[in-house]
């Protein structure tokens, strides 16, 4: 394995570190961490717990079902891999607390994510966190959808696997996130569809400008495409990132309200 060269490392607070060994043992984000792009560190919490018992869970208060993350050994263990106290550790590495009640994950906050050379995820567990782990420790709470897991770990695996793609070099080529969904360079809309051999599959052909070896043609049908699945999918997406009047055009031509679906086109000034 070669040595850390600085892409991103993650510190990863889990009750259940073996959760996450599989996943870190198996293609590209192996072959990452094995050429030293990324680096990922998992630290169980429970090696942080004061009594004999390692006990990181009690009854709440006030009453009610479940059991809920003691603050004392989560705070234990970031400061410990962080330095310092939670107010130093949370300023220069991020804090991300994984829960069903952060900000819903997206391309935007990925990339933002993968600008810092250091990330710090707790997983949580049981009924949820002690509150002062939210507000004291936390520098930042994302949830990964609108439904809940057992616990924080396959939120972890979400993130790393999102940010680390992100990190050059990771994935072969520099720019072969550029077109993904919902990247910059797909305007952050859908990608349209994807064909490999057979031309021709139980009768289904390909699109026939896929081999014209017309770039210019391609390209335009690539960015047709992707217009109309992210209008037929995901309009919200179109509201967010407004067309342009070529493209809104495109669109009415294809049969689409624009007006009945909220979606506003950008000015020449790019607003």
């Amino acid at each position: 394995m070669a040595e850390f060269s600085g892409g991103c490392r993650f510190e990863v607070f889990t009750l259940f570190p073996p959760l996450l060994n599989s996943f870190l043992r198996e293609s590209i984000l192996k072959k990452a961490i094995d050429r030293g792009l990324v680096a990922i560190n998992l630290h169980n919490i429970r090696d942080y717990a004061s009594d004999r018992h390692r006990t990181c869970d009690a009854t709440p208060y006030g009453g009610g079902g479940g059991m809920v993350l003691k603050p004392e050994p989560v705070y234990a263990a970031v400061e410990h891999v962080l330095g310092g106290d939670a107010g130093v550790a949370g300023k220069d590495v991020p804090v991300v607390l994984l829960s069903p009640q952060g900000r819903v994950l997206t391309q935007e906050i990925v990339e933002d994510l993968s600008t810092h050379r250091r990330l710090a995820l707790i997983c949580g567990r049981y009924e949820g966190f002690d509150e002062r782990i939210r507000t004291g420790l936390a520098t930042d709470e994302i949830s990964i959808g609108d439904y809940v897991l057992n616990g924080g770990e396959v939120a972890a695996m979400v993130v790393i696997e999102a940010v680390s793609r992100l990190v050059p070099g990771v994935l072969g080529f520099d720019d072969s996130n550029r077109n993904d969904s919902h990247s910059a360079g797909m305007s952050g809309w859908l990608e349209g569809p994807h064909y490999t051999r057979p031309a021709v599959f139980r009768g289904q052909s390909i699109p026939p400008v896929l081999t014209s070896g017309n770039h210019a043609e391609v390209d335009r049908w690539r960015h047709e495409q992707s217009l109309l699945r992210t209008a037929a999918r995901r309009p919200d997406l179109l509201r967010k990132y407004p067309p342009d009047e070529k493209d809104a055009a495109f669109l009415t031509g294809h049969g689409y309200d624009l007006h009945g679906l909220d979606i506003k086109t950008k000015d020449r000034s790019g607003g």
